[in-house]
């Protein structure tokens, strides 16, 4: 039993993988971590774990499990692909699975991952097992709260599918903007790497990813697991599985 622990900027995810499958994926506030690591110990008793972490969690959290071989994932942890990064030490750990999912699942294919979490990020892995690097922009969430913050008096909205393309009211405007902004902007990326990658697979992750998959006019993988998929695969890989 391995576990996979994704620490973000907005939830914690936990999954118990077993022999490549998922068993059981669970989201939580940082409060819970402490009680639900040792309910999953007891239950799954697992010799293996990894921590991505992009958030602020300290690693004390993780007393009472010293038996368990913990990886915390940074630039420095093995993995199988290339880091062409000109900053490494930079690159969120998080972007880094997403790159071993991509090699792994997806070989001698040109990748582009994106994903759609608190922020956006591109990210592209050649056919030879090369990360090239990306793109981050905003996402949903913090563009809506963006408009909010910044302003007098535009509303705190979240998100919400629209089709119309002119709105008749100040929320209609808002979501317009910010749901066709972020979908033309997926898009635009796409056409661009297209300019320069003939060929390349799209998988779009994270926890817009359904929610903006019907407005993205490329094809698609729509892969909600891409980043835990990513975490095990690198234990995998450091254990030799």
């Amino acid at each position: 039993m391995i576990l996979v622990i994704d620490i973000g900027n907005t939830f914690i995810k936990l999954a118990v993988f077993n022999k490549g499958k998922m068993l059981i994926k669970k989201q939580l506030k940082t409060s819970e971590l402490a009680i639900v690591l040792q309910d999953y110990y007891s239950e799954y008793k697992f010799a293996n774990a990894i921590v991505s972490n992009v958030g602020k969690l300290k690693k004390n959290i993780f007393k009472g499990l010293e038996k368990v071989n913990f990886i915390f994932l940074d630039h420095k942890t093995p993995v199988p692909f290339t880091n062409n990064y000109a900053t490494p030490h930079t690159l969120g750990v998080d972007r880094i699975a997403l790159a071993v999912a991509a090699v792994t699942e997806y070989p001698n294919q040109n990748c582009l991952v994106i994903d759609a979490g608190t922020c956006v990020t591109y990210d592209f892995v050649s056919k030879r097992g090369e990360y090239l690097g990306g793109a981050i922009s905003a996402g949903l969430a913090m563009r809506y709260k963006a408009l909010n913050h910044f302003t007098e008096s535009l509303p705190l909205l979240t998100k919400n599918s629209i089709a119309k393309t002119v709105g008749t009211t100040t929320d209609e405007s808002i979501t317009i903007g910010v749901e066709k902004g972020i979908s033309y902007e997926i898009d635009g990326f796409i056409d661009d790497f297209r300019n320069h990658y003939a060929n390349f697979i799209i998988i779009l992750t994270g926890g817009d990813a359904k929610h903006l998959s019907k407005s993205i006019k490329s094809s698609i993988f729509v892969r909600p697991n891409f980043l835990m998929e990513g975490l095990y695969k690198i234990v995998a890989y450091n254990l030799s599985l």
